[in-house]
């Protein structure tokens, strides 16, 4: 690709203490301005490990970062101004409503009063939530829960949005607008980093991908070409398996 990286990972390894394994060992990648770019592996492989690294959660053991031409370890803070977080897990106060939460994100984010309101409530109606704009969280399903949860790490529209499976475990109905809004963000400028162990959605969504396995990127490529590549493999699920194997993960 003829642009520069928007992420460059080089030599990034991460060990945990008490850990004889690498979680992740020495992976190098780019990715480019614009792309949706998907990090897939089974359970354990270092997805959520290389993510929470490049958001600045966990530091690595060896390697660098640089995002958006700034080092990673020296421009932490101005880093957290362009990126959006959405993590696996849902990240919101079940006590609080739907509007209390995205507001309190909204705050953090430097975003106050009318404005942030008519923001929160465009967003709520496109994921179809309007009307439970008041009711808290704890009552929400876990597709409602999701969008709320993806609604959180987009309000200050960043440059750059890292997503943890999010669409782990909800409704085809949910994954839908999900995915249709990731496709309309990503067509306004936002690249997108996402994990999932989805092969089909990926295969689908991601304009390039990389295959994580027990810390090790073992492929990288455009999906179609990926599989075109290997004929003997009908779809990215059968190559993903014959690359990591059909052993069960913990």
């Amino acid at each position: 690709m003829a642009e520069n990286p928007i992420i460059e990972i080089r030599n990034l390894s991460k060990r945990y203490k008490g850990s004889d394994d690498l979680a992740l060992n020495d992976i190098s990648l780019d990715i480019y301005p614009n792309e949706i770019f998907g990090l897939l592996g089974p359970n354990g492989a270092g997805k959520t490990t290389a993510i929470s690294i490049l958001c600045g959660l966990f530091a690595p053991t060896h390697g660098e970062v640089r995002i958006d031409g700034l080092d990673l370890k020296t421009h932490l803070n101005s880093i957290k101004h362009i990126i959006g977080v959405v993590p696996q897990d849902i990240a919101l106060y079940p006590t609080l409503t739907a509007l209390e939460n995205l507001t309190f994100f909204g705050n953090m984010f430097g975003l106050k009063g009318k404005s942030l309101k008519s923001l929160i409530l465009d967003r709520l109606a496109i994921f179809g939530l309007e009307r439970f704009a008041n009711k808290k969280i704890d009552s929400f399903s876990g597709g409602m829960k999701r969008r709320v949860n993806l609604i959180a790490g987009l309000l200050h529209n960043p440059k750059i949005l890292f997503l943890d499976e999010p669409t782990a475990g909800i409704d085809v109905q949910s994954k839908i607008v999900i995915l249709e809004f990731l496709h309309e963000i990503n067509n306004n400028g936002t690249t997108i980093i996402y994990t999932s162990h989805y092969m089909e959605e990926a295969e689908n969504l991601c304009s390039r991908v990389s295959i994580i396995d027990r810390g090790n990127i073992v492929s990288t490529g455009n999906p179609k070409k990926l599989v075109a590549e290997h004929p003997e493999f009908k779809n990215l699920e059968n190559l993903y398996l014959y690359l990591t194997g059909k052993g069960l993960r913990d």
